[in-house]
């Protein structure tokens, strides 16, 4: 049983405070005696001598410390410091006893908690033998604008001044890597856009989210030398760190990807940043309004990143190199096709290793040639409509299904109309039954033939040529030929419906010869 420890009266309280005060009164008398001894037999000016070697003595004592101040933005531009972001990683993992606030968060999609430091607590590291000791600080609106610090974070680095160039040379070089070590290993690949305020923010222009997107080049829908010569010629990009050195070029690779709408532009980048473990960069012209912001922006993105440019044709006016937008002046007011060259294959192209730069565009014959050579893009991947090696790939990664009865007919029916990807996935996600799947894309796929048959006669309004022929027909042949253009293994495919045409009163098949011409260009 808890017993209530016994309390002392109030007289005895009152006497021992008596002592106590009484203890103190004289203490203090001693002191006085000791003070005016002490005037009586040291000169004045050796006194004031005493104290101010005293005060000396403390102040160099004081001075041998130097703190580094580590702000989240440095410079007039705002360019985000690399150092602040290995603080924010590296010292989480020096957590001791003696923090007492720590901030906890989690993503919407983290699988971990993260923790950060809160304002006024320290960490204390080590260098070998030299102390070493972090303090989170923030910083009032004041001090923000006159340090060009508009988040207002910052760490500050305390040691010994004696040790400053120790902590240059190997203490900070080994946080940078060890944030890096740090990243890769529990790394989610992130998706960076303007203006954005997502879960954090690579400075203060881009904000960003977890990339959390399932393609893979094991479920594209793509041909498969084409994606074979890509993933060989990612995997020699990232390992040429040297290679590029020596042969004096800054470590990037340019991708173009071109082709109709939904055979799968998009879906390939986030594909090539999967397996590559990159960040993407979503960088939409439209919302860059000088070349001196597009160079700003290009600096704050990390290495090891995917820069993406959608919808290059249609983003923005690129065109013409001399001609200026009406109601934008010359020079770094605005942007000019000059300005992006220069951040992708100039001088500040080298600002920075190991990324990739990847435009992506409908139509190829609308860029620029400035923007297309070797060097910039150095690799020109065309998306075209679905192959029977796609559709099978897909019917595999949906359907869970490798063969089926209805494979031929669909295939069949592929060669003679274009259809996208997008298409004939939208079509086999309606049903998890592969019958009911495969049945409904295979109507899709009659209808839209159909549709395709009846569209070419009306363009030509059903005229009959000189020779008793049906120009609509001529059309169908054309498209016919377009569709052996798109896979020359369906020449002779095209070339019987060509010729049958002709028992008809229809327009004769052309020369093989010239078929076979045709198909390779």
């Amino acid at each position: 049983m808890f017993s209530i420890p016994t309390i002392p009266s109030a007289t005895a309280a009152f006497s021992a405070y008596t002592a106590f005060a009484a203890w103190t009164m004289l203490l203090r008398n001693i002191l006085d005696e000791i003070q005016t001894v002490l005037n009586k037999l040291v000169p004045e000016k050796l006194r004031t001598k005493l104290l101010s070697l005293l005060t000396n003595f403390i102040s160099v004592h004081s001075s041998l410390e130097l703190t580094l101040v580590i702000n989240n933005n440095q410079g007039q531009g705002s360019v985000f410091n690399r150092l602040f972001e290995a603080a924010e990683l590296y010292l989480p993992t020096k957590i001791s006893s003696s923090v007492h606030r720590l901030g906890v968060s989690q993503g919407p999609k983290d699988a971990n908690l993260s923790l950060s430091i809160e304002k006024d607590q320290e960490i204390v590291d080590y260098l070998d033998d030299v102390q070493l000791r972090w303090k989170s600080v923030a910083e009032s609106e004041k001090k923000k604008n006159n340090n060009n610090n508009k988040d207002g974070k910052s760490f500050e680095l305390s040691f010994q001044k004696r040790h400053l160039k120790r902590v240059l040379d190997e203490y900070l070089p080994y946080v940078l890597k060890r944030t890096e070590a740090i990243k890769e290993e529990g790394k989610v690949v992130k998706l960076y856009s303007l203006h954005f305020h997502g879960d954090n923010s690579g400075g203060e222009r881009w904000g960003w989210i977890n990339l959390d997107h399932p393609a893979t080049f094991d479920t594209l829908a793509m041909d498969l030398e084409k994606k074979r010569e890509l993933k060989e010629d990612l995997d020699r990009f990232v390992m040429r760190r040297e290679y590029y050195r020596r042969v004096g070029k800054a470590w990037k690779r340019g991708y173009l990807l071109y082709g109709p709408p939904g055979t799968g532009k998009s879906s390939l980048v986030a594909a090539m940043a999967n397996y590559l473990n990159f960040n993407i960069y979503d960088l939409e012209l439209s919302s860059v309004h000088s070349n001196s912001y597009l160079r700003n922006l290009l600096v704050g993105t990390s290495n090891r990143s995917i820069i993406v440019i959608e919808d290059i044709d249609c983003s923005v006016e690129l065109q013409n190199r001399d001609a200026a937008p009406k109601g934008r002046r010359n020079g770094d007011n605005q942007l000019t096709l000059s300005g992006l060259l220069n951040v992708i294959d100039g001088l500040w192209s080298s600002l920075g290793d190991e990324r990739i730069i990847v435009f992506t565009t409908n139509h190829k014959d609308r860029l620029d040639p400035a923007l297309l050579r070797p060097g910039r893009m150095d690799m020109h991947i065309h998306l075209s409509y679905c192959t029977p090696d796609g559709f099978k790939l897909l019917a595999s990664n949906y359907l869970g299904i490798k063969d089926h009865l209805s494979f031929n007919e669909v295939e069949g029916l592929m060669e003679e109309v274009n259809v996208t990807p997008a298409e004939v996935a939208e079509e086999i996600m309606k049903s998890d039954d592969p019958n009911v799947a495969l049945n409904g894309l295979l109507k899709f796929l009659k209808r839209k033939t159909t549709e395709c048959d009846k569209s070419s006669v009306e363009a030509k309004g059903g005229a009959v040529d000189v020779d008793g022929g049906d120009e609509g027909q001529g059309t169908q042949n054309a498209d016919d030929i377009h569709v052996a253009e798109r896979n020359p293994s369906n020449a002779n495919i095209i070339r019987n419906r060509i010729v049958r045409s002709s028992f008809t009163g229809y327009a004769e098949a052309p020369p093989v010869s010239a078929m076979h011409h045709s198909f390779s260009r």
